[in-house]
């Protein structure tokens, strides 16, 4: 019996020791936390803090993955996720504030917004009281190159939306109509391409909300393609890509989206911003995808109008009926058009007589992005002009006459050419703070470099944009797309066509040409400091010493100075100093030798000098004459 108690008195110890640790540990364990909540960054000590564990035990989960790393090295979320995974604790980050997120896309749009010159019609919509503004169907132009299906995709659209015209109803071509697509509106404008879309920019109007790109899947990005992303681009408004004729055998949806990935449109797919919608125009595959797609842009594009503020338009084309006499479609963009308003158009007028919509239907009224048809304007209006209703006749009539008074007296002044200097006086005016420039080179391999020259002047304060690059003699198209973004084209070993030419002479774009790509960057790079603030540097003139004090009656006090340095010039800028220490700043009123004014005295020469605002002078003084010399 001895022996067994001695055995129980010399294992209870030990299992008191046992009993210990083994509560320890499930104290440590209940202490451990199961979810921990990290910033960006965690080093391994803070980790295994927020854990409620040793350090050494995050140290050989990090071994174990290869990762030799001390107790003050900082993790990133992931590597710290896979810690507390293998140590059974989750680990978070707080989400990125959404406030903020909204913060830093409004910062976004507001500076693509500054950046793009301000319209009339934007600027009527700017004065609208915000509470008055509701949402309005968007505007949707279709840009392409040549028998990628454009027209094709338009008549699906039509056929497929478009309630097919009543019997007696006048069937004709608008320029612009519109489809429904669950219960809400789009507006197509019908123009032959790029060129007419940039027409209506060069005039003031920015008419389209988004612009569907037409790309054929068996024929990729083509020249024109490429121009068109370029206007596209430059407007400033979001593009869609259709990939069309994807029922083709050769058609190849992968290669096209690398062709675009290249030009600045990244597919949705691919991590970019681009929606890309496959369709077959042919078939009428993938139209109600594509039309819905428009509809989520327009939604977060918030396109919104008030219909009972001032009516603003802009004219989509307009020509001279046989019957009927001048007829216009006209794009509501503001407002509510009625019949029997009276309109401005440029240097045009009229009351309207009637009106129609895009089915030919006779309509009292038109809200914002409704394109109607209207007759009863004097002349022939040119696309793109902006409309405005006025109160009456007369007044319709007065602007009319003002604005053509104008256009005469414009076109008596010699044009001058859209030029850097032109640029450089709008960057002093503050309206622009980015050079647009158009590149054509002869080959591809001259064109890249060019293009990388140029985007290396661009700085902080005045950007340098490439609105287009591209391969080839520089063509009208060029030159419309410059005068609707106040750009200006540099061809590198390249031809001006003689349309071109025409053009630029007529608008006043300027055309530079090289042939030597370090003179050419010479250019750019002077003139984009020349766009930049002038800056001033003090340069001295010159020192002079008061010897003498006169007092004259009429002038007051006169300082007889003998001149040190240098010159001492006549309205130059000046200080007084006495014993090293600034008196006065002020400019030289008064310079003279003897009795006689000068312009200036040079060193070794006596002089009479009074500064403006000071009657204190005391021998030994020095007068320092200096000016302020602009620096590039």
């Amino acid at each position: 019996m001895a022996t067994k108690s001695n055995v129980k008195q010399t294992k209870s110890p030990e299992k008191a020791v046992e009993a210990q640790q083994s509560a320890q540990k499930e104290a440590q364990k209940e202490a451990q936390t199961t979810v921990v909540e990290v910033g960006d960054f965690v080093t391994v000590r803070e980790l295994a803090k927020l854990m409620g564990r040793s350090p050494i035990d995050l140290i050989k989960v990090l071994m174990q993955f290869g990762i030799m790393a001390p107790i003050d090295q900082r993790l990133d979320h992931d590597t710290a996720a896979i810690v507390g995974e293998e140590l059974g604790v989750e680990v978070r980050w707080p989400e990125p504030e959404v406030e903020e997120e909204e913060a830093e896309e409004a910062a976004a749009a507001e500076e693509k917004a500054a950046a793009m010159p301000k319209t009339f019609i934007q600027k009527v919509l700017e004065q609208e009281d915000p509470a008055k503004l509701v949402e309005r169907p968007p505007v949707v132009a279709i840009l392409g190159h040549v028998d990628h299906g454009k027209t094709t995709l338009l008549d699906q659209i039509r056929h497929t939306n478009v309630v097919a015209t009543e019997a007696g109803g006048i069937t004709q071509h608008t320029g612009a109509y519109q489809v429904e697509v669950d219960g809400r509106k789009i507006t197509f404008l019908d123009t032959p391409g790029h060129e007419a879309f940039t027409a209506m920019r060069a005039r003031g109007a920015q008419v389209t909300d988004i612009v569907v790109l037409v790309v054929a899947a068996d024929d990729g990005v083509m020249p024109q393609t490429r121009e068109a992303i370029s206007h596209a681009k430059a407007a400033g408004v979001p593009i869609i890509v259709a990939i069309n004729k994807i029922d083709k055998p050769n058609a190849n949806i992968d290669r096209v989206m690398e062709e675009l990935s290249k030009e600045g449109l990244t597919p949705e797919e691919w991590g970019g911003d681009t929606i890309m919608v496959p369709v077959s125009a042919l078939k009428g595959i993938g139209i109600e995808d594509l039309l819905e797609n428009i509809l989520v842009v327009a939604e977060l594009e918030q396109l919104k109008a008030n219909p009972n503020g001032k009516c603003v338009g802009t004219v989509i084309e307009a020509k001279l009926d046989r019957f009927r006499g001048v007829t216009a479609t006209l794009l509501v963009q503001n407002g509510t058009l009625k019949r029997g308003d009276a309109i401005v158009v440029g240097t045009t007028w009229g009351r309207i007589k009637a009106m129609f919509d895009y089915q030919g239907k006779p309509i009292k009224k038109a809200g914002p992005s409704t394109p109607v048809v209207v007759l009863g304007l004097q002349e022939i209006p040119k696309a793109g002009e902006v409309f405005e209703v006025v109160k009456n006749d007369k007044e319709a009539r007065r602007i009319a006459e003002e604005r053509k008074e104008a256009e005469k007296a414009k076109a008596r002044v010699p044009q001058r050419r859209m030029s850097l200097e032109d640029l450089f006086a709008k960057v002093e005016g503050g309206e622009v703070t980015t050079l647009n420039i158009i590149v054509r080179a002869d080959v591809q391999g001259t064109l890249e470099p060019v293009v990388q020259s140029l985007e290396r002047l661009s700085g902080d304060e005045v950007k340098l944009k490439i609105l287009q690059a591209a391969i080839g003699d520089i063509t009208e198209s060029d030159v419309m797309l410059a005068e609707a973004s106040d750009a200006i084209i540099i061809g590198f070993n390249v031809g001006v066509e003689k349309s071109a030419q025409r053009r630029a002479e007529q608008s006043g774009v300027e055309i530079r040409r090289y042939k030597v790509i370090y003179k050419m960057i010479e250019d750019i790079e002077a003139a984009l400091k020349g766009m930049l603030e002038p800056v001033y540097e003090e340069s001295i003139l010159g020192h002079a010493e008061v010897r003498e004090v006169f007092r004259v009656r009429r002038t007051g006090a006169v300082a007889g100075c003998m001149v040190l340095d240098g010159v001492i010039r006549r309205n130059a800028k000046a200080r007084l100093l006495r014993d090293g220490e600034e008196v006065a700043n002020t400019v030289i009123e008064t310079l003279k030798r003897f009795t006689e004014d000068v312009s200036e005295v040079r060193a070794g020469y006596e002089c009479g000098i009074k500064l403006a605002n000071v009657t204190d002078y005391q021998i030994g003084d020095i007068i320092e004459a200096y000016e302020m010399v602009e620096v590039r």
